[in-house]
């Protein structure tokens, strides 16, 4: 299993800052079986002010570029995903291409000995 970080900013604006969490609040039960189905076994986001953290765990063979794009072209998904843009901003960091950002792992509490 492996595990990933991602984040992304929303928009600073309280009110769609409460959409946006109102909306998790509800999740399409087609978005939650279309990440399952590419192998996301567990997924969680924060919030901090604008600043949106999601950690997540798959299978060892996942790769982010390939299988996201499987569950893309579900369109309750693709749908969802297209709900959710308009709340959130790319973040100084971002590589070309990408959404929400990776994030480098500097410490893994398991591994430490």
């Amino acid at each position: 299993m492996k595990s990933y970080a991602q984040a992304i900013d929303l928009v600073d604006d309280p009110a769609l800052i409460e959409a946006y969490r109102a909306h998790h609040r509800a999740v399409w039960p087609e978005v939650t079986a279309a990440l399952r189905r590419i192998g996301i076994r567990r997924m969680k986001i924060y919030l901090l002010g604008t600043r949106l953290f999601m950690y997540f765990e798959a299978p060892d063979g996942f790769e982010p570029t390939r299988d996201y794009q499987s569950y893309a072209a579900n369109p309750r998904a693709a749908a969802w995903d297209a709900l959710m843009r308009p709340f959130q901003r790319r973040i100084a960091g971002a590589k070309e291409g990408e959404w929400w950002a990776s994030m480098e792992e500097v410490f893994d509490l398991e591994s430490a000995g």
